[in-house]
């Protein structure tokens, strides 16, 4: 099954207890088309960046099998960048400097090469432009995932809920998942979020795991327990690049191969988390994927 995702490609700088980077390549889209590219040699990307992108990350991508027809360079400008500052539990951090740059006024344009897609993974963006994005695609994808963030839900609510209503699964954190909801209860809270529009709803939950929600059935993925976790930056993405890599590999998509999917994008997410930005992630093989996600397997198996 082709991928789609949408999302940024960017720099990042990031300081953690465990050390601290200048500016290195992160974004959404990079850490879901780099995942998702392990198990799938059809990932499309589109994005944005400026003319101080470097040519060796493009280059990256092709090698990796990423399509990068969708990723317009705009010359004369920079590339959206963020950095943060992460405290001592790695859960909470500091944003210290954001410059949006080409993202500020970014209009995805989906090529014609990418209409037959059948996953459209919409990273986190404004509701507004993931909206815009599916009104784009002329035939239905066989599943939309979107991820979103506080951020839109305390701006943008109206626009995000619009959106919501389109897609078959949602990503949230379990904060995202109360505000969104207005529920404490995670349980409860799901079974709101469900009723907008969404057949899946995913709550992550950092060093905790995550959680996996239809209308009628829980399933709980544990987060693997890692002995060093230097990089927290782009685990969320990674988990739904690997969910989507997985999925698109499937004969149908129904919740036993979302629950498998889920415990995928778990064991991506673990890597990413070893080393800083995409630094682990490039480096994988498929012996170390298949012994992590055995791992996991180990985790949850019980007689």
């Amino acid at each position: 099954m082709k991928i789609v995702s949408v999302g940024t490609v960017a720099f990042d700088a990031i300081e953690t207890p465990f050390g601290k980077t200048d500016k290195i390549v992160g974004g959404a889209c990079t850490y879901i088309s780099l995942s998702a590219s392990y198990f799938n040699s059809s990932a499309n990307l589109i994005s944005v960046v400026g003319e101080d992108f470097p040519e060796k990350t493009i280059e990256l991508f092709k090698s990796r099998g990423i399509n990068t027809e969708g990723l317009e360079i705009k010359k004369g400008e920079k590339t959206f960048f963020w950095s943060g500052k992460y405290h001592q539990d790695m859960n909470t951090r500091d944003t210290l400097d954001t410059q949006l740059n080409v993202l500020e006024n970014f209009d995805p344009i989906v090529p014609e090469n990418y209409q037959d897609c059948d996953i459209l993974m919409l990273g986190n963006l404004t509701p507004s432009v993931q909206d815009n994005v599916i009104g784009q695609i002329k035939k239905r994808p066989k599943l939309i995932v979107l991820d979103t963030m506080n951020f839109w839900m305390e701006i943008a609510m109206d626009d995000l809920k619009k959106v919501i209503k389109k897609i078959d699964v949602l990503t949230i954190n379990d904060e995202e998942a109360r505000l969104l909801s207005g529920e404490n209860s995670l349980k409860k809270a799901a079974k709101l979020i469900l009723k907008m529009g969404p057949k899946y709803l995913i709550i992550k939950k950092g060093e905790h795991g995550a959680l996996l929600f239809d209308n009628e059935n829980t399933f709980f993925a544990p987060a693997l327990p890692l002995e060093e976790v230097f990089d927290p930056t782009g685990a969320g993405d990674t988990f739904a690049g690997g969910f989507v890599g997985y999925l698109s590999k499937c004969e149908a998509i129904n919740w036993n191969n979302m629950k498998k999917a889920v415990i995928v994008g778990s064991a991506m997410a673990s890597f990413t988390v070893e080393k800083f930005g995409i630094e682990r992630l490039i480096e994988l093989d498929e012996k170390e994927i298949n012994s992590r996600i055995n791992e996991f397997k180990q985790l949850v198996s019980f007689n």
